[in-house]
Formats: C-alpha cells, structure tokens, sequence
C-alpha cells in the first residue's frame, strides 16, 4: 500500500491512510479486529504507524489551519453536507465515506466559524441500524454511540479515556453495564456497577 496515492488522492496520505489512524486507536481495544482490517487495507504496521505519525504532525502544527481544513485536505470533498441543529446551536454536519465500513461514515459536526466541535462514525444514510434488544447483540463494531444510546436509553453519558473515545452506562433487565466507543463506533461491553 502507498499511503501518497497521486494527484487523484487528497492531501498527504488520503483516505486509506486516514483509516489506518483510525484502526491505530481502535487497536487499544480491538487489536484483533483492527490487525485484520489493516491487512485487508493491504498495510504494514510501517505504513500505519507512518500514517499515524504524519496525522499527529498535521494535529499538532503550529501552521494547521484548523481541524475542519484537516479533515477536508485529508479526505477530499465531503460526500454530503447539511445544516443541522443541536439545542440552540447550528452546524454544518460533514460525512465522508470509510470503505472499511461500508454503512459507516466519517461525520464532523462544524460550527459557522469551522471550528470542530464532534468528529465521529455514524450509520450512512439509507443503511440499516443494527438489530440491539439484548447485551449479546453489542457486538464490537457493529454500532454507533446513538444507536446503542437509542436502542437502551435511558443511558448515561461517561468521560472517555481519550478526545476520541465515549463511554456510555446503561442497564439492561436492572444489570449494569458500560460501553467503549472509539470514534463513535463499538468497541467493547463490560458489567458496570450498579
């Protein structure tokens, strides 16, 4: 795999190797689904620690122009935009496709100045939701934060260990439990405490 794809591929190492930054986070949970995404992607742990070393570069410069113009060098052109409104707050909400997750799409909520305020997985549209009636239906990946916040509410949102990790507390038939999530997606499910 060559993370620099050619003209045809925007910014420094394009959508694939965007996806390798994601399986880069998901490997702290999922190393086994993450290790096997990443072969399918065609990568060595080089080429996906590269792709991660040069995403932390543009993160961190003191020259970035902003995560949203991060996002859009990286990924090209959103696939969709709309107007969205959350409280009393309006954004422009941005999807880009993840051909490693086909029903998925990569979402970043902006506000009219462009400042990021959410950046996540989200079910593409048209594509069906999971079916979640019971704790043995969280299955890693196969959910976003909505749908699982959705299909057990009530749900209780916790701090996640990272800016691109949620945590949601939930119970199911009066037992507790908590779910991982790494960039809105289904990591893991364990029991909470009551």
């Amino acid at each position: 795999m060559t993370l620099n794809h050619g003209p045809t591929t925007p910014g420094p190492f394009g959508p694939a190797g965007f996806q390798l930054v994601l399986l880069r986070r998901m490997a702290d949970f999922r190393p086994d689904l993450a290790e096997a995404a990443r072969l399918r992607l065609g990568a060595s742990l080089a080429e996906q620690r590269e792709a991660n070393k040069r995403w932390q570069a543009m993160v961190r410069s003191p020259r970035s122009r902003g995560a949203l113009a991060r996002y859009r060098s990286v990924l090209g052109p959103a696939e969709s935009t709309a107007r969205r409104r959350i409280g009393d707050l309006e954004c422009e909400a941005l999807l880009w496709p993840v051909p490693l997750w086909p029903d998925l799409r990569f979402e970043v909520l902006a506000a009219p100045d462009g400042a990021v305020w959410n950046e996540w997985l989200v079910r593409a549209p048209g594509a069906p939701a999971p079916v979640l009636e019971t704790v043995a239906d969280l299955v890693p990946w196969s959910a976003t934060v909505d749908e699982v916040a959705g299909a057990f509410a009530p749900v209780r949102p916790m701090e996640g260990t990272a800016p691109t990790r949620w945590r949601l507390a939930f119970a199911v038939s009066g037992a507790p439990y908590v779910a991982d999530f790494t960039y809105g997606l289904l990591q893991e499910v364990r029991p909470g405490v009551g």
